[in-house]
């Protein structure tokens, strides 16, 4: 009788095997509207690994530079360092300055975003005889357009040149370890026409920098009329 038991028993286990080796014994294939279920795996997959959060981007440190302002007195950067210092290539003569200075964001903006944390300075880097150029004529624009901070005179273009200036306004900030942290245009609205809701670039890099953050835009093409350099 143990015999007999052992014997059925083998045939059903060769039985098996041969039909799940035939390929006739397959699943069928899942339709096309079903998921066909994962294999199991002996151990779970671990979860990613979030990566670490990255160092903010910065443009690069902002070059020192010092020049006389309207009454010759001489302004550096370097000794707003613990400020952050916002940078506005100037020129009265342009039309696009005129009207931001006028009627535009630039009317007020410097009085309104000034404080013991927050410097503004203008720099013209036009030669002498260039449109806009000269003391004369950049003390009468900052009195007509009740300018309170600086007008810095860079007749040789230098500093423009270090910077990269190309236009008028082109905007600059530095954050208060001296590094730059925005460049380009001051708003999407050249003239005052925006396309879409007006966005100031300049604005919401201050209010980045005042949060303790990185502005989300850090360069925008600037526009405006060609700074006027010597050569």
């Amino acid at each position: 009788m143990k015999l007999l038991t052992v014997s059925l028993f083998a045939i059903a286990a060769a039985a098996a095997c041969s039909k799940s080796s035939s390929p006739e014994a397959k699943s069928p294939a899942p339709e096309a509207n079903e998921t066909a279920p994962a294999p199991a795996t002996a151990e779970a997959t671990p979860a990613p690994v979030e990566p670490a959060e990255p160092a903010p981007a910065t443009l690069g440190p902002a070059p020192d530079f010092s020049l006389p302002d309207l009454t010759g007195k001489e302004v550096s950067l370097s000794e707003h360092k613990g400020k952050t210092v916002v940078l506005e290539w100037f020129n009265p003569g342009c039309p696009f300055v005129k009207y931001a200075h006028a009627d535009g964001p630039l009317k007020d903006q410097a009085s309104r975003l000034m404080s013991d944390d927050v410097v503004w300075i203008a720099i013209n880097s036009g030669a002498p005889g260039k449109q806009g150029a000269g003391v004369d004529t950049n003390n009468k624009a900052a009195k007509e357009w009740g300018m309170k901070h600086a007008v810095l005179i860079d007749e040789s273009g230098d500093v423009g040149k270090a910077y990269g200036a190309k236009t008028t306004p082109h905007m600059y900030v530095v954050s208060p370890e001296g590094e730059l942290v925005y460049r380009g245009a001051l708003d999407n609205a050249p003239l005052g026409n925006a396309d879409g809701e007006v966005v100031n670039y300049v604005d919401a890099a201050l209010e980045a920098l005042a949060n303790g953050q990185t502005p989300a835009v850090q360069e925008q093409k600037s526009y405006g009329c060609s700074v006027k350099y010597g050569s």
